[in-house]
C-alpha cells in the first residue's frame, strides 16, 4: 500500500494542508482528506478541493502536440522542444519584446519564480505578466498607496476576534468555503454580524445578518458615502488619523454629500449608516473580484482601505483583507518579477535593479525599463512588438475580456503553451508542452494570508509530461544559455529565491525546506529561522523599560504602528472614480455582471459541469418574454424546465445560453459565471488606468431569441 503525502490543496487561494494516497497501480489518487497536522486548516476541506484533487475533470495533456497542416498532433518531446525553439529564437532576435511571457497563479513558487527569471533576466522582455492581474492588481495597488507594501495586514487568526465582518464585492461562501466557515462562526456570535456587499443576493448573503444591494459599478460612490457619515456622526478615530496617517484632511475635503452618493450607489440611507455604525466595532472588512475588476478597482479598494483607517480598523481582529482567488497568485506577487522584483522590490528602483542582476548574473541593462502594460496590453501588442507568446498554466483565449480580440491576435502570433489540460488557448497552440499539476509537482505555494507551504507530488507523473519548472529550465538553457546554473530542482530554486527577498517587505529568508517539513507552514515576512509573521504593521502596546525590548522612550502601553513608506505613516487614498466604460442604453439595455459558481474553478477546463444559464430576475425576464419567444424555443417561466434559450449579445460578441429567473438577481442586470469558456466573448477590455486590470463585473448587453435552441454555450463574434 502507498503512503500518505501532506500537501497543500491548490484549489483556491485558502492554502488548507491536505493528506494525499496515491493508488497502488497506476496513476491518480485513491484518498484525499484534510491534513489535521496543518495549521492552516487543522484539518477542515471543501469537497470541492478534494473532488478535485481525488477526480479532477478536464481533458488531460499527456503528450507533447505540434502543429501541422493546420492540425495539433503527437510528437516528441525533443520534436516539440525544437519547433518551440525554432519559433521563439527568430522574434528573440528582433528584439527583446519579441516575446510575451503569460504566467498563472496556479504555479508553485519555483515554477513563478523561473518563469520571471527567464522572461526577465534571460529575454528582457517587458511584455510579462500572469493571470493574477486579472483579480488581484487593483488590490496590489491600493496597499502599496496605503502602506508601502502590498498584501493584507490581517491574518486567518483574526477571524474570531472581529465582531463585523464585512463582506464587500466577494462571495466567500462559494469561492473560499473553509475560511467562510470560520467568518460564519464568528458572526455567530451574539455580538458580532456579517454584512454583505453585492449587488446579487450570494450564497454568502444567505447567511447574513443584512444586505446592502449596491448597484454594479457603485462601490466606490458607496464607500465615500460611509466615510462620509463615518465624519459626520464623529465616528472617526482621531487619535490615530492625526499619530499615524496622512492625507485625511484632504480627503474629507473631498467628501460627497452622503445621500447623494447613496443615491448614486443604488442604495438607502439607512444601508449606509449600518455600515458606518457597524464600523465602530472591530471590523474585517473582506473583498475581491467584485471591487478589483473594474475601472475603478484602485479608487474602490483605496476606499475601502480609507475606511479601516478613518475608524482606526488596523488592529488585530480588524483591518482589510482582500481575498485572493487562484491559489498561489499571492505568492505570483513575491516571486514572479512581472510587477516587482522578488521579495516585492520596486521595480523601477536601480538598486534593486543592480541587486536582482547581480544575483542572476546578467546586466541590468538587459531589464525593460518598466513592468509592462499588463495582460490587456500585451495583447494589444501581439503583431506589432510581439511577434511569439509563450504561455504557461493560463488560458486567455477564456479568461481575458473581449475574447474573441485575443483569439484573433494569439492566431496571428506563435504561440507555446504549456499547460496540464486542453483549454482554448491549446486549440491555437503551434506547440502544446504538456505539464504537470499540482498533484505531481514538488514546490510551495503561498496562500492569500501570507502563509508559505509545500506541495508534494503524491503521483507519479504520466511518462509524457514533465513540470513546469522542468520545461521552463529547459527552454531557457536552449534559449539564454547559463541563466540557470544547473537543471532545475524545487529545493535549491527555493533557496535561490528566498536568499533574494533578503532584508524585503515580502521577506522569506528564514523560510527552509527543513523548516517547512518541521512546521508545515511559515508565514511571511519570515527574516530568520524563528520568526513567522503575524498581523502587520501593528506593533501593539509598546515594551516598557522593564520588559524585554524596552524601547528607549519607554512608552508604556501606548499603541504604535509603523508602515514602510517613506513617511512612516500610512496614506489615505486619492483616487477619484471614473465612469462605467459602458452603461446600459437604448440598444443594450440591461447590465452583465459575471461572478463565481461554488462548484466550478477558474475558466472551468477541469469543472464545466451541467448548463450554462444566464441568471435574470423574474421582472427583467416577464419584461423581454415576448421578445425571447422564437420558434422552439420555450417562454421564460419561474420554473427551470420551463427556462428559454437566449442569446446575450454586447457589442463584441453573443452568447446562447439558457435563462433562469432568480430573485437574487436585481432587475436589469444578466448574470454569467465566469467559468465557462464563451462568457468573455461578451466584457469589454477597459482596464483601470493604474492597475491595468479589467473591468469584468460591468458591460452593456441585451437578450435576443436564440437561433437555435440547443443547450451549451455557443458564442458567436459581432461582426
Amino acid at each position: 500500500m502507498t503512503e500518505f503525502v501532506s500537501t497543500t490543496c491548490m484549489r483556491c487561494a485558502v492554502g488548507c494542508g491536505h493528506v494525499h494516497r496515491s493508488v497502488d497501480r497506476g496513476y491518480g489518487l485513491e484518498v484525499v482528506r484534510g491534513d489535521a497536522a496543518h495549521p492552516t486548516n487543522n484539518g477542515l476541506a471543501c469537497q470541492r478541493g478534494i473532488r478535485e484533487s481525488a477526480d479532477p475533470g478536464g481533458d488531460w495533456l499527456t503528450r507533447p502536440l505540434v502543429r501541422r497542416d493546420g492540425e495539433l498532433v503527437p510528437t516528441t518531446w525533443e520534436t516539440a522542444l525544437e519547433r518551440a525553439v525554432e519559433g521563439l529564437e527568430p522574434a528573440l532576435e528582433d528584439g527583446p519584446d519579441g516575446v510575451a511571457v503569460l504566467g498563472s497563479g496556479q504555479q508553485t513558487n519555483e515554477a513563478a519564480y523561473a518563469l520571471g527569471k527567464l522572461a526577465r533576466g534571460g529575454f528582457g522582455t517587458r511584455y510579462y505578466d500572469a493571470n493574477t492581474t486579472l483579480c488581484m492588481a487593483s488590490a496590489v495597488t491600493a496597499y502599496y498607496d496605503a502602506f508601502g507594501s502590498d498584501a493584507p495586514p490581517p491574518t486567518y487568526e483574526d477571524v474570531p476576534e472581529a465582531n463585523t465582518h464585512l463582506a464587500w464585492g466577494a462571495n466567500p461562501a462559494a469561492a473560499h468555503p473553509v475560511m467562510f466557515r470560520w467568518i460564519e462562526q464568528s458572526a455567530d456570535d451574539p455580538d458580532s454580524e456579517l454584512l454583505v456587499v453585492d449587488p446579487v443576493a450570494s450564497e454568502t448573503t444567505d447567511v447574513a445578518d443584512h444586505h446592502v444591494p449596491v448597484s454594479p459599478g457603485g462601490d466606490l460612490d458607496l464607500a465615500r458615502a460611509v466615510l462620509a457619515r463615518v465624519v459626520e456622526t464623529d465616528r472617526v478615530d482621531k487619535d490615530f488619523v492625526a499619530e499615524y496617517t496622512d492625507g485625511f484632511d484632504d480627503l474629507r475635503a473631498r467628501l460627497p454629500d452622503p445621500a447623494a452618493a447613496a443615491d448614486a450607489a443604488g442604495v438607502s440611507l439607512a444601508d449606509v449608516d449600518r455600515i458606518a455604525a457597524a464600523l465602530e466595532a472591530p471590523t474585517l472588512v473582506y473583498w475581491g473580484m467584485g471591487i478589483n475588476q473594474s475601472v475603478n478597482g484602485t479608487a474602490a479598494s483605496g476606499a475601502l482601505i480609507d475606511l479601516c483607517l478613518a475608524t482606526g480598523n488596523l488592529r488585530p481582529g480588524s483591518g482589510p483583507f482582500s481575498l485572493t482567488g487562484q491559489a498561489n497568485s499571492m505568492g505570483t506577487r513575491v516571486c514572479s518579477s512581472k510587477g516587482s522584483w522578488p521579495g516585492h522590490r520596486p521595480f523601477d528602483d536601480p538598486e534593486h535593479r543592480n541587486a536582482v542582476a547581480n544575483a542572476w548574473d546578467v546586466p541590468a541593462s538587459r531589464f525593460p525599463d518598466d513592468a509592462g502594460p499588463g495582460p490587456v496590453g500585451i495583447v494589444d501588442a501581439i503583431g506589432e512588438d510581439v511577434a511569439a507568446v509563450y504561455a504557461v498554466a493560463t488560458n486567455p483565449v477564456a479568461g481575458m475580456p473581449d475574447a474573441n480580440r485575443v483569439r484573433e491576435r494569439l492566431e496571428d502570433a506563435f504561440l507555446v503553451v504549456q499547460d496540464a489540460f486542453r483549454s482554448e488557448t491549446v486549440e491555437l497552440a503551434d506547440v502544446v508542452l504538456p505539464a504537470a499539476t499540482w498533484g505531481e509537482s514538488e514546490g510551495t505555494t503561498t496562500n492569500m494570508e501570507r502563509t508559505v507551504s509545500r506541495v508534494r507530488a503524491s503521483t507519479d507523473t504520466p511518462s509524457g509530461v514533465r513540470t513546469d519548472l522542468e520545461l521552463i529550465g529547459t527552454l531557457a538553457d536552449r534559449l539564454v544559455p547559463d541563466l540557470f546554473d544547473a537543471p532545475l530542482e524545487p529545493e535549491p530554486v527555493f533557496d535561490e529565491l528566498a536568499a533574494l527577498t533578503a532584508g524585503t517587505p515580502a521577506d522569506l529568508s528564514g523560510i527552509s525546506y527543513d523548516r517547512l517539513e518541521a512546521e508545515m507552514a511559515v508565514r511571511w515576512p519570515a527574516p530568520s529561522p524563528d520568526v513567522s509573521a503575524g498581523y502587520r504593521y501593528y506593533e501593539g502596546p509598546a515594551a516598557t523599560d522593564e520588559s524585554p525590548g524596552a524601547n528607549p522612550d519607554g512608552a508604556g502601553d501606548e499603541e504604535s504602528w509603523t508602515f514602510p513608506t517613506d513617511s512612516g505613516r500610512a496614506r489615505f487614498s486619492t483616487g477619484e472614480g471614473r465612469p462605467l466604460p459602458e452603461p446600459p442604453d437604448e440598444e443594450y439595455p440591461l447590465t452583465l455582471t459575471t461572478a463565481r459558481r461554488p462548484d466550478a474553478y477558474n475558466t472551468g477546463v477541469r469543472a464545466r459541469e451541467g448548463e450554462p444559464a444566464a441568471r435574470v430576475s423574474p421582472a427583467t425576464a416577464a419584461a423581454l418574454a415576448d421578445d425571447l419567444v422564437d420558434g422552439d424555443a420555450a417562454p421564460i417561466e419561474g420554473a427551470a424546465d420551463d427556462a428559454a434559450y437566449a442569446r446575450v449579445v454586447s457589442r463584441r460578441g453573443s452568447v446562447t445560453v439558457r435563462v433562469e429567473t432568480d430573485d437574487a438577481i436585481p432587475d436589469g442586470v444578466v448574470w454569467l459565471p465566469i467559468h465557462q469558456p464563451a462568457v468573455n466573448e461578451l466584457t469589454l477590455s477597459a482596464v483601470d488606468p493604474r492597475s491595468k486590470e479589467p473591468n469584468f463585473k460591468q458591460c452593456a448587453v441585451r437578450l435576443e431569441a436564440p437561433r437555435t435552441a440547443a443547450p451549451g454555450v455557443v458564442a458567436e463574434p459581432i461582426v
